[in-house]
């Protein structure tokens, strides 16, 4: 045995030297010049530019946890995306004003409300009760049973503005501040910032529905970050992450020697071309994926937590189960040193028949999200979690006739918008700015959602006009063309 091992470290040892002999005595012309980033003169050149200045840490690797730049509360987010759009007016911003105007003529007040339907239009009221709770007084749908609970935990935010009516943009607008894409999500900003705190799992870790949002996986994309920060989907049905166990006959050992023999290959062909970040990234995504494998499958591992606990996320029962499970594991997640976790909600695009559609996707997270809140806070873990919830944009106050009749529903409307955030630093139990008597559009405390995204980071301790790369001849950040912060959201 002993022998056997000798023999292939000496035929390692023998590839590693061919290896390096090929490496010093090939250079072509490209690889001329991207050897010249190892001059004196590309150093200097690379230091005015910031081209990598956060990618990597003097303390360890590119993913090594790094000081904010600021004074901060928060460490860790969670992000949690109600894809569709959902309604401000039938959440958390009643209008008592389109009862009096039900079924009215609409008449248009600004300009970029979508008309998704033909015909006449016609003001729509909510068809739910709202009440308001806690010692704050938070307006709430009368759905919102289990989130009345923590409604003084809250910081309620009414004046964001999107600028898109159409899913795909307005997804990548509010997750990337690119209404193209190919830009990095918020969780890659917020990692290359910050890195991770702990190494043997993904820095950002996405938990999305089945199918995947409209944008796709664009919406957690790295962009032109180097590859280390994108997000990580889990899978909601079957095995979180494919192929997370080696196959049968397959110990760890024999992974081990594996990835050692393709990283002598890998070394040596990063060493002629190390201008590439790709490659590092690959072979780094190699050893997480050894890793993982040993501390993913007990930390996705929900049954393990007590039946309280699991009953708090609404675990086990029908209506809540996908979501609470959801919940649960960001919690799990961000408890273990995930940096930052987006977690999803489908189904909000509601155009016909709100009170059914609405009135269900509101049971189904209103208790794991309820949860969610009381489990950081018994924990103590509620101030250095910053929670997120909104959508890509909000819905109108009117709707058209369609064939047979009305169907009671709302179309897109990037005017005015749900939004609302907990813990890590925020002005908890109050409500942020306002809309208009229809809620067709914010009048008060009005902010863009570059300076949400502007906000979101210096929560975290983080200054776009800082964080920054170099790509493209500029450097670029979240924000794109940078912010304002919204100073009203802070404790």
């Amino acid at each position: 045995m002993m022998a056997k091992r000798y023999n292939k470290i000496s035929s390692l040892s023998h590839i590693q030297r061919l290896l390096n002999q090929q490496a010093a005595t090939t250079l072509n012309r490209r690889d001329f010049l991207y050897g010249l980033g190892s001059s004196v003169g590309a150093v200097a050149l690379s230091s005015l530019l910031g081209s990598s200045a956060l990618a990597k840490s003097k303390s360890g690797g590119p993913l090594a946890p790094r000081q904010p730049m600021l004074p901060a509360k928060a460490k860790n987010c969670i992000f949690l995306m109600m894809e569709g759009g959902p309604s401000h007016i039938d959440t958390f911003d009643p209008k008592p004003k389109l009862h009096d105007l039900h079924m009215q003529k609409f008449t248009r007040q600004g300009e970029n409300l979508s008309a998704m339907s033909s015909g006449n239009r016609y003001f729509v009221e909510s068809p739910f009760k709202t009440r308001k709770v806690g010692q704050s007084g938070a307006d709430m749908s009368e759905h919102f049973v289990h989130l009345a609970d923590v409604a003084d935990e809250i910081c309620f935010y009414r004046g964001a503005q999107a600028e898109s009516v159409n899913h795909p943009t307005a997804m990548y607008h509010i997750n990337t501040g690119n209404k193209f894409g190919g830009e990095p999500g918020i969780g890659a900003w917020v990692t290359y910032g910050l890195g991770t705190e702990n190494e043997n799992l993904p820095a950002f870790i996405v938990l999305p529905e089945v199918a995947y949002p409209q944008g796709g996986a664009s919406n957690w994309s790295n962009g032109f970050l180097p590859a280390y920060y994108q997000g990580t989907p889990l899978r909601s049905v079957g095995s979180p992450i494919l192929d997370i166990e080696p196959p049968p006959g397959v110990s760890r050992y024999h992974q081990r020697e594996s990835l050692d023999l393709l990283n002598t290959f890998n070394d040596s062909h990063a060493q002629q071309h190390s201008a590439h970040d790709e490659l590092a990234a690959r072979m780094e995504s190699y050893e997480l994926a050894f890793r993982m494998q040993m501390e993913v499958p007990d930390i996705i591992e929900i049954e393990k937590e007590d039946e309280k606990t699991k009953e708090l996320y609404g675990v086990g029962e029908e209506t809540t189960d996908a979501f609470g499970r959801k919940c649960l594991l960001a919690r799990r997640l961000i408890e273990q040193g995930v940096r930052f976790v987006q977690v999803y909600s489908g189904g909000w695009d509601s155009h016909d028949y709100l009170a059914r559609a609405h009135g269900s996707l509101i049971r189904s997270i209103d208790k794991p999200v309820a949860g969610l809140i009381k489990d950081l806070k018994r924990r103590g873990m509620l101030d250095e979690t910053l929670i997120v919830w909104c959508g890509e944009f909000g819905r109108s106050p009117d709707n058209g006739v369609r064939s047979g009749g009305v169907a009671y529903g709302r179309d897109h409307n990037p005017n005015a918008m749900a939004m609302w955030f907990a813990g890590g630093g925020v002005k908890a139990g109050h409500t942020i700015g306002a809309t208009d008597e229809t809620g067709e559009s914010a009048i008060d405390v009005v902010h863009p959602l570059q300076d949400v995204h502007v906000t979101l980071l210096r929560l975290l301790g983080l200054d776009d006009n800082k964080l920054t790369y170099f790509h493209g001849g500029r450097y670029k950040q979240l924000s794109q063309t940078g912010g304002k912060v919204i100073q009203e959201l802070f404790a």
